[in-house]
């Protein structure tokens, strides 16, 4: 019987020892010139294999914004089944989705996304009702990542509006909680940009339920904050993602090479502070 998606993280998280997922989202005008040979989509195919080749060894999971392939056309989007292949079933496959439709649409979309694109999860919205991330649940052996609280600056317009369970966002993450307790495989998105929402959200998921955290690098979130907050009791549950501070290193011909340089701080810096953790005294703030 295959894994439930949760086990599954955490079998990653610990053979990889590393919560580094790294954001595969190419932006045509901010590749390196030195790469841009040829047609935009080959060059843009030669980047992102450069950049696997240069953070594999580091990286826990993969992420893929949709958008930044549907600005390719269909090359951009035929891309992407070839490059989860090349990442292969040791490393998470996350596809950037955002999507929320009726059930039916939702279908649809994890239909494409685990059995023609070869993702391992996706990230979803609520906000039409809970009924349609139940597409999601009924696949146990991948992943739902529900969007919680944002890493924009626009996030708190709705994300922070009252409800009796607290803010809107915490609503959702309890509810997170209790499709995780109930189906195995479901996680919430929480920024690192706001400094207490990763701390409430391990407070209200538990041990075990996945957050993904977008925010780290470029965005400028807290990194000691995110880790120290945001691992579970076995310090793991955390994919800490970053994508321009990685992807765009140097816009020299060491891109590849400053790729991997800031791909194996960031994993080095996460890994040091979830081993502070485990030391006798320590305590998260």
């Amino acid at each position: 019987m295959a894994l439930k998606f949760q086990a599954k993280v955490d079998r990653i998280l610990s053979a990889r020892r590393s919560l580094l997922c790294v954001g595969l989202d190419p932006d045509p005008a901010q590749i390196p010139k030195v790469v841009r040979k040829g047609s935009e989509i080959a060059s843009m195919t030669h980047f992102l294999h450069g950049i696997l080749d240069a953070t594999y060894d580091v990286a826990a999971a993969y992420k893929m914004q949709l958008g930044a392939y549907l600005a390719f056309g269909p090359e951009g989007v035929a891309l992407l089944p070839k490059l989860t292949r090349r990442i292969g079933p040791t490393r998470l496959r996350i596809l950037d989705l955002k999507a929320n439709d009726i059930p039916n649409t939702m279908r649809l979309f994890r239909d494409a996304a685990f059995d023609r694109l070869g993702f391992d999860a996706v990230t979803v919205t609520p906000w039409l009702g809970w009924e349609t991330v139940a597409p999601f649940l009924e696949r146990s052996s991948h992943g739902v990542f529900v969007i919680a609280h944002s890493s924009n600056p626009g996030a708190a317009d709705f994300q922070e509006i009252p409800t009796p369970r607290g803010p809107l966002w915490l609503a959702v993450v309890s509810e997170v909680r209790r499709l995780a307790d109930a189906h195995g495989n479901i996680g919430a998105v929480v920024g690192a940009t706001y400094a207490d929402a990763v701390r409430l959200a391990r407070a209200a998921l538990g041990n075990g339920v996945p957050i993904l955290v977008p925010g780290v690098g470029a965005q400028g979130g807290q990194l000691s904050t995110t880790v120290r907050e945001g691992v579970d009791a076995k310090g793991r549950a955390l994919l800490v993602n970053a994508s321009r501070s990685i992807l765009y290193a140097s816009s020299g011909k060491d891109w590849k090479k400053a790729a991997r340089t800031e791909a194996l701080r960031l994993s080095t810096q996460i890994n040091q502070l979830r081993a502070g953790l485990s030391k006798p005294g320590a305590a998260r703030a």
